[in-house]
């Protein structure tokens, strides 16, 4: 067959009911117009928009603004110009990763050019065909592509159940007695905030079992840093297991509202072995200067305006608090992640025209997950507040939320042709 005639004929399981509800620029690839911030167009109408990762309100803040245009007009979006190993290193990148290992009580770090290649590089780079990996079982699609990468053969990396610590033992007795004859060692990678559930990994459990077995520990805390902790240095910080973690990793496209990454150890050796071996890093142009000047100063205001996290919170409390007192199911999250359990009966049909009703009656914009994310017969609306939202915003969304849920409750949007929904 031919490959094109294969790919057109099969558009994957996101592509496929994309596809056969004509949904691109609505329920998918949809488009937010205006200002970033808690009140943006989409198609043409005003909406409460709840999908945006800018936990602390820095995406659209007037001092990176202006920081951002600053930085811009005096090195351009190109320089430097090359890889960091080859000829776009600079002062400026070292001195940010002095201050970012700093924040998260590290010794050393590591600046990368973007989050999701750069985990998956790491753990490709870090263990060799005789290590063995576990991970949390509902780990990030960017660690499951870099466990993909691993050198070992299928079947010599184990999964635990989700923040299972039972499973994980389990597992860790495997991995051990495997790594053992091979003459490797053990890598557990977990999250410290998971991105869909809201739950905080269970770091201090696993930082007990360090007593018992051998191995290092990954976190990735993408949706921690910034806005865990005392002073947002993450979930390590929050459970006071930071210095048991010995590959923290951080993305700055959630809390810092920008592109780029890190990742940081108390081992400067193995910070040096990664600048070395990283090859998404050692061929792939190194992190703009603008983005540096914009980081640093993000990093700043993180480390300086506790208010931000303050006011982030205030949100997070009351948007949770609300939908609890209002007998909403928000699962277990700890975090700002807020997820918003309904049940469905009617299918697809039943979900595109709820979301229509939310979205172009109720004026509120937020990511809509189903299954095979979710179980089936099950919806989940996925919230993130930032502090940019204000109680209004929160008061105004639990009641659409509670108008939507007594709407499906008398089943108002189970409908039987699905091509009524698209026009």
């Amino acid at each position: 067959m031919d490959i094109f005639e294969k790919l057109r004929n099969n558009s994957g399981p996101i592509g496929t009911p994309a596809k056969m509800l004509n949904s691109h620029h609505y329920f998918s690839f949809p488009m937010l117009e205006g200002d970033l911030g808690p009140r943006m167009r989409f198609m043409g109408r005003e909406v409460l928009n709840w999908s945006l990762n800018n936990y602390l309100g820095l995406a659209n803040h007037p001092e990176v603004r202006q920081i951002d245009a600053e930085a811009a007009a005096k090195w351009g979006l190109a320089y430097p110009m090359g890889a960091r190993m080859m000829s776009g290193n600079s002062t400026l990148h070292e001195i940010f990763e002095k201050e970012l290992a700093e924040f998260v009580g590290k010794k050393d770090a590591f600046l990368l050019n973007y989050g999701y290649q750069g985990i998956m590089s790491a753990i490709e780079c870090l263990c060799d065909h005789r290590d063995v990996i576990v991970y949390d079982a509902e780990s990030h699609a960017c660690i499951i592509d870099g466990i993909r990468l691993h050198k070992a053969k299928l079947g010599e990396y184990y999964k635990f159940n989700h923040n299972d610590m039972v499973s994980l033992e389990k597992n860790l007795i495997r991995a051990t007695k495997l790594a053992n004859e091979k003459g490797g060692g053990v890598l557990v990678i977990t999250e410290g905030v998971f991105g869909m559930s809201g739950k905080i990994g269970d770091l201090k459990a696993i930082a007990e079992l360090k007593k018992k077995y051998d191995f290092r520990l990954m976190v990735d805390d993408a949706h921690g840093f910034g806005t865990m902790g005392d002073t947002g240095a993450g979930v390590g910080e929050l459970l006071g297991v930071q210095d048991e973690i010995d590959l923290y990793f951080s993305t700055f496209a959630k809390s810092m509202a920008a592109i780029g990454a890190f990742i940081a150890s108390s081992d400067p050796d193995i910070i040096m072995f990664l600048k070395y071996n990283m090859r998404s890093q050692t061929y792939a142009k190194a992190l703009p200067m603008p983005y540096v000047e914009g980081c640093r100063k993000r990093l700043e205001m993180v480390k300086t305006m506790p208010e931000l996290r303050s006011k982030l919170w205030e949100n997070v409390k009351a948007m949770q608090d609300g939908l609890r007192n209002r007998g909403f199911n928000i699962g277990e999250t700890e975090s700002p992640v807020t997820p918003v359990f309904l049940h469905s009966e009617g299918g697809v049909p039943e979900v595109t025209r709820m979301v229509r009703d939310l979205r172009e009656n109720m004026g509120v914009f937020c990511s809509i997950v189903v299954y095979p994310v979710v179980p089936k017969g099950q919806i989940m609306l996925r919230i993130i507040p930032t502090a940019s939202h204000t109680l209004d915003d929160v008061e105004y969304t639990l009641n659409a939320f509670t108008t939507l849920a007594e709407k499906l409750k008398n089943r108002v949007y189970q409908i039987e042709d699905v091509q009524e929904v698209v026009e």
